[in-house]
Protein backbone atom coordinates (compact mmCIF):
# COMPACT_ATOMS: atom_id res chain seq x y z
CA UNK A 1 0.00 0.00 0.00
CA UNK A 2 3.26 2.08 0.55
CA UNK A 3 4.56 1.61 -2.59
CA UNK A 4 0.95 2.34 -4.52
CA UNK A 5 0.75 6.01 -2.61
CA UNK A 6 4.31 6.51 -3.09
CA UNK A 7 3.83 5.66 -7.11
CA UNK A 8 0.36 7.72 -7.04
CA UNK A 9 2.06 10.89 -5.54
CA UNK A 10 5.22 10.18 -8.12
CA UNK A 11 3.13 10.06 -11.13
CA UNK A 12 0.88 12.75 -10.00
CA UNK A 13 3.82 15.08 -9.40
CA UNK A 14 4.84 13.85 -13.36
CA UNK A 15 1.32 14.74 -15.20
CA UNK A 16 -0.23 17.59 -12.95
CA UNK A 17 2.39 19.63 -14.58
CA UNK A 18 2.50 18.58 -17.99
CA UNK A 19 -0.95 19.02 -18.33
CA UNK A 20 -1.81 21.60 -17.06
CA UNK A 21 1.05 23.55 -19.44
CA UNK A 22 -0.60 21.87 -22.31
CA UNK A 23 -4.51 22.86 -21.21
CA UNK A 24 -2.99 26.35 -20.89
CA UNK A 25 -0.98 26.23 -23.86
CA UNK A 26 -3.99 24.89 -25.95
CA UNK A 27 -6.14 27.36 -24.69
CA UNK A 28 -4.00 29.96 -26.01
CA UNK A 29 -3.18 28.92 -29.24
CA UNK A 30 -7.23 28.13 -29.91
CA UNK A 31 -7.64 31.48 -28.53
CA UNK A 32 -5.60 33.17 -30.99
CA UNK A 33 -6.48 31.13 -33.92
CA UNK A 34 -9.37 33.68 -33.63
CA UNK A 35 -7.33 36.18 -35.65
CA UNK A 36 -7.78 34.01 -38.36
CA UNK A 37 -11.40 35.19 -39.14
CA UNK A 38 -10.03 38.39 -40.06
CA UNK A 39 -8.58 37.02 -43.31
CA UNK A 40 -11.16 36.36 -46.43
CA UNK A 41 -12.72 33.56 -46.85
CA UNK A 42 -10.58 32.91 -49.56
CA UNK A 43 -7.38 33.08 -47.66
CA UNK A 44 -8.34 30.93 -44.65
CA UNK A 45 -5.18 28.15 -44.13
CA UNK A 46 -7.94 25.42 -43.76
CA UNK A 47 -9.80 26.31 -47.21
CA UNK A 48 -5.98 26.66 -48.57
CA UNK A 49 -4.99 23.44 -47.14
CA UNK A 50 -7.96 20.91 -47.02
CA UNK A 51 -7.40 20.55 -42.80
CA UNK A 52 -6.98 22.73 -40.09
CA UNK A 53 -3.06 23.75 -38.75
CA UNK A 54 -3.49 24.68 -35.37
CA UNK A 55 -1.14 27.62 -34.33
CA UNK A 56 -1.26 29.80 -37.43
CA UNK A 57 -3.17 32.10 -35.54
CA UNK A 58 -0.69 33.04 -33.28
CA UNK A 59 2.08 33.93 -36.43
CA UNK A 60 -0.66 35.93 -37.83
CA UNK A 61 -1.34 37.83 -34.36
CA UNK A 62 2.54 38.08 -33.41
CA UNK A 63 2.49 39.60 -37.24
CA UNK A 64 0.31 42.32 -36.75
CA UNK A 65 2.09 43.04 -33.29
CA UNK A 66 5.20 43.34 -35.10
CA UNK A 67 3.63 45.53 -38.00
CA UNK A 68 1.69 47.90 -35.63
CA UNK A 69 4.98 48.07 -33.66
CA UNK A 70 7.40 48.99 -36.57
CA UNK A 71 4.43 51.56 -37.53
CA UNK A 72 3.82 53.42 -34.53
CA UNK A 73 8.02 53.23 -34.15
CA UNK A 74 8.17 55.58 -37.02
CA UNK A 75 6.92 59.88 -37.31
CA UNK A 76 3.70 58.94 -39.43
CA UNK A 77 2.63 56.24 -36.94
CA UNK A 78 2.76 57.71 -33.68
CA UNK A 79 1.18 60.85 -35.05
CA UNK A 80 -1.80 58.24 -36.37
CA UNK A 81 -1.54 57.10 -32.86
CA UNK A 82 -2.15 60.21 -31.21
CA UNK A 83 -5.06 61.01 -33.44
CA UNK A 84 -6.86 57.86 -32.64
CA UNK A 85 -6.00 58.59 -28.80
CA UNK A 86 -7.99 61.97 -29.08
CA UNK A 87 -10.43 60.32 -31.32
CA UNK A 88 -11.39 57.58 -28.62
CA UNK A 89 -11.39 60.48 -26.21
CA UNK A 90 -13.97 62.12 -27.44
CA UNK A 91 -16.68 59.26 -27.30
CA UNK A 92 -18.18 59.17 -23.85
CA UNK A 93 -18.15 55.30 -23.27
CA UNK A 94 -14.93 54.64 -24.78
CA UNK A 95 -12.82 56.93 -23.11
CA UNK A 96 -13.17 56.02 -19.70
CA UNK A 97 -12.43 52.57 -20.73
CA UNK A 98 -10.12 53.21 -23.07
CA UNK A 99 -8.22 55.83 -21.58
CA UNK A 100 -8.09 53.49 -18.12
CA UNK A 101 -7.01 50.21 -19.88
CA UNK A 102 -4.40 52.52 -21.89
CA UNK A 103 -2.74 54.12 -18.75
CA UNK A 104 -2.29 50.31 -17.08
CA UNK A 105 -0.47 49.14 -20.82
CA UNK A 106 1.77 52.41 -20.80
CA UNK A 107 3.10 51.62 -17.03
CA UNK A 108 3.02 47.34 -17.69
CA UNK A 109 4.41 47.70 -20.89
CA UNK A 110 6.63 50.84 -21.16
CA UNK A 111 10.38 49.78 -21.26
CA UNK A 112 11.23 52.80 -19.04
CA UNK A 113 8.40 51.95 -16.51
CA UNK A 114 9.52 50.43 -13.08
CA UNK A 115 5.89 48.50 -12.39
CA UNK A 116 6.34 44.74 -11.66
CA UNK A 117 10.09 45.42 -11.68
CA UNK A 118 10.84 44.71 -7.95
CA UNK A 119 9.91 42.19 -5.20
CA UNK A 120 9.60 43.09 -2.13
CA UNK A 121 8.69 41.30 1.48
CA UNK A 122 6.37 43.10 3.66
CA UNK A 123 3.87 42.30 7.06
CA UNK A 124 0.92 41.08 5.45
CA UNK A 125 -2.10 40.86 6.47
CA UNK A 126 -0.78 41.68 10.34
CA UNK A 127 2.32 42.55 11.67
CA UNK A 128 4.49 39.18 12.35
CA UNK A 129 3.31 37.58 8.59
CA UNK A 130 5.67 38.10 5.63
CA UNK A 131 4.58 37.45 2.00
CA UNK A 132 5.88 38.40 -0.96
CA UNK A 133 4.68 41.52 -3.26
CA UNK A 134 5.50 43.42 -6.26
CA UNK A 135 6.27 47.19 -6.61
CA UNK A 136 3.92 49.13 -9.17
CA UNK A 137 5.04 52.59 -8.53
CA UNK A 138 4.28 55.55 -6.44
CA UNK A 139 0.66 56.94 -5.07
CA UNK A 140 -0.39 59.63 -6.99
CA UNK A 141 -3.55 62.16 -7.27
CA UNK A 142 -5.11 63.28 -4.69
CA UNK A 143 -4.42 59.83 -2.79
CA UNK A 144 -0.93 61.43 -2.68
CA UNK A 145 -2.06 64.23 -0.71
CA UNK A 146 -3.08 62.25 2.14
CA UNK A 147 0.15 59.97 2.82
CA UNK A 148 2.68 61.47 4.72
CA UNK A 149 5.93 60.83 3.85
CA UNK A 150 7.95 58.12 1.33
CA UNK A 151 4.66 55.57 0.25
CA UNK A 152 4.95 53.19 -2.65
CA UNK A 153 2.31 50.99 -4.25
CA UNK A 154 2.46 47.23 -4.13
CA UNK A 155 0.74 44.19 -5.38
CA UNK A 156 0.36 41.64 -3.42
CA UNK A 157 -0.68 38.00 -5.32
CA UNK A 158 -2.40 35.12 -3.78
CA UNK A 159 -1.58 31.56 -4.09
CA UNK A 160 -2.11 29.72 -6.41
CA UNK A 161 -3.55 32.34 -8.82
CA UNK A 162 -1.53 35.30 -8.56
CA UNK A 163 -4.15 37.57 -10.91
CA UNK A 164 -6.13 38.02 -7.95
CA UNK A 165 -4.40 39.83 -5.19
CA UNK A 166 -4.43 42.67 -3.09
CA UNK A 167 -3.14 46.54 -4.11
CA UNK A 168 -1.99 48.56 -1.48
CA UNK A 169 0.37 51.65 -0.18
CA UNK A 170 2.76 51.20 2.39
CA UNK A 171 5.89 52.98 3.40
CA UNK A 172 8.80 52.20 1.26
CA UNK A 173 10.78 51.66 4.49
CA UNK A 174 8.15 48.73 5.30
CA UNK A 175 9.11 46.78 2.22
CA UNK A 176 12.25 44.81 2.05
CA UNK A 177 13.60 44.58 -1.69
CA UNK A 178 14.62 40.94 -2.34
CA UNK A 179 17.31 39.86 -4.57
CA UNK A 180 15.06 37.87 -6.92
CA UNK A 181 13.64 38.47 -9.80
CA UNK A 182 9.63 39.01 -10.67
CA UNK A 183 9.73 35.53 -12.51
CA UNK A 184 11.36 34.14 -8.74
CA UNK A 185 9.07 35.91 -6.86
CA UNK A 186 5.92 34.47 -8.81
CA UNK A 187 7.09 31.08 -8.97
CA UNK A 188 7.56 31.28 -5.02
CA UNK A 189 3.94 32.50 -4.52
CA UNK A 190 2.52 29.72 -7.06
CA UNK A 191 4.09 26.83 -5.83
CA UNK A 192 2.79 27.93 -2.84
CA UNK A 193 6.80 28.17 -1.31
CA UNK A 194 7.69 25.01 -2.83
CA UNK A 195 10.16 26.37 -5.88
CA UNK A 196 12.69 28.20 -3.61
CA UNK A 197 14.64 30.64 -5.81
CA UNK A 198 18.44 29.62 -5.54
CA UNK A 199 19.85 32.23 -2.64
CA UNK A 200 22.09 35.54 -4.23
CA UNK A 201 25.92 34.63 -4.45
CA UNK A 202 27.19 36.33 -1.63
CA UNK A 203 29.46 39.39 -2.43
CA UNK A 204 33.31 38.76 -1.78
CA UNK A 205 34.93 40.63 0.62
CA UNK A 206 37.55 43.39 -0.37
CA UNK A 207 40.58 42.50 1.18
CA UNK A 208 41.96 45.38 3.64
CA UNK A 209 44.12 47.99 2.00
CA UNK A 210 47.65 47.85 4.33
CA UNK A 211 48.64 50.91 5.33
CA UNK A 212 51.71 52.14 4.54
CA UNK A 213 54.98 51.57 6.12
CA UNK A 214 56.38 54.97 7.70
CA UNK A 215 59.98 55.59 6.40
Amino acid sequence: MAALRRWLFAGLLVLAPLGITLWVLQWIISTLDQTLLILPQAWHPDRLTGYHIPGLGVLLALFIVLLVGAVASNFVGRKLVQWSDALLHRIPVVRSIYSSVKQVSDTLFSPSGNAFRTAVLIEWPRPGVWTIALITGTPGGDVANHLQGDFVSVYVPTTPNPTGGYFVMLRRADCIELKMSVDEALRYVISMGVVVPAAPAATPAQPAIPAPNPR
